[in-house]
């Protein structure tokens, strides 16, 4: 299903932007001349998401090919500084740069970094000491201004994207975080509060019971505290539930949950049927589509309320 269609059940029409480290579409921007393009990225993304190539080492002036650069000094306060060349120092440019992307792209809905770069990588950077030595323990400058002001957005590293699990659960959470943005555009309202968490039921049960029902309480207990605080603690809870990884033993919590939605429509055959496929995601043999595609086959044919509101089962599967 197009990522317009998901979003249409939650009432958004606007497209979904993700900042992308320019390098990694083919653009050749790097210092070398060359590029870091990554298939997924480049390839498969631009079906669902809008991409918005970036290059802060290239937009605060610096070449190409150029001069490369690498942090050096504490790990709380690293400078970006020429490896050859001692006196180019851009750490303040590319801090600047940061803030200001922060600032002009408020909407987009997540942001994948190149990583172990000393302008954009978000962990294991190579930093290197005052003595000498290097460790794998710093933030890019322009990943870190990022973060700093947009402390919500999913953010995540190429890399991670190689794996299948962290690739969905990264994409679920740029989903979900476009979701809460159109709500924070519209104006919230308890009742618009109360039907984002109800149709985000299933995707929270996948990630963390514990959170799913933390966010059940903060919505039942609307106009005990200010909207406005309910709204920020909701925000901060929702990303935080869904940073949590759904793994394949709480998808099958969550696929069985709406299974039993179907116990008094469906014939012995066709729970046996249903049982089986998620057991086959649940052990790897088979990719989530293939149950969610059967149960929507089956809540067609058995329409339920409940069911109907949840995104869980509308949401893309981007592979």
């Amino acid at each position: 299903m197009p990522a317009g269609q998901a979003e249409q059940r939650s009432g958004s029409a606007r497209p979904v932007r993700i900042g992308v480290s320019a390098c990694l579409l083919g653009q050749e921007v790097r210092y070398d001349g060359g590029h870091k393009r990554a298939s997924f990225v480049a390839d498969v993304l631009p079906r669902y998401v809008e991409l918005i190539p970036l290059c802060p080492e290239v937009a605060i002036g610096l070449g190409v090919p150029r001069e490369p650069i690498r942090l050096e000094g504490a790990p709380e306060a690293p400078r970006a500084v020429g490896v050859s060349n001692r006196q180019l120092d851009v750490t303040d440019r590319l801090q600047d740069y940061g803030r200001e992307v922060a600032a002009a792209l408020g909407d987009i809905s997540g942001y994948i970094f190149k990583s172990k770069s000393p302008s954009c990588g978000l962990e294991n950077v190579r930093l290197h000491t005052a003595d000498g030595g290097a460790i794998a323990a710093g933030t890019g400058l322009y990943a870190a201004e990022i973060v700093r002001a947009m402390p919500l957005l999913p953010v995540v590293e190429e890399s991670r994207l190689e794996d299948p699990e962290d690739r969905e659960n990264f994409m679920e959470r740029v989903f979900a975080y476009h979701r809460w943005q159109e709500l924070l555009r519209q104006g919230p309202t308890a009742e618009r509060l109360a039907s984002f968490h109800a149709a985000h039921k299933m995707i929270l049960l996948a990630h963390s019971r514990e959170y799913l029902t933390q966010l059940g309480r903060l919505v039942a207990a609307a106009g005990r505290q200010p909207l406005a605080e309910q709204v920020r603690v909701y925000g901060e809870l929702l990303m935080q539930a869904l940073a949590q990884p759904a793994t394949r033993q709480r998808h099958a919590d969550a696929l069985y949950h709406l299974m039993g939605y179907l116990k008094d429509q469906l014939d012995q055959a066709d729970k046996a049927e249903l049982v089986e496929l998620i057991e086959n995601y649940r052990t790897g043999l088979v990719p989530r589509i293939a149950p969610i595609v059967l149960l929507r086959h089956h809540f067609r044919r058995h329409p339920q309320p409940y069911v109907e509101q949840q995104l869980y089962l509308a949401e893309p599967q981007v592979f």
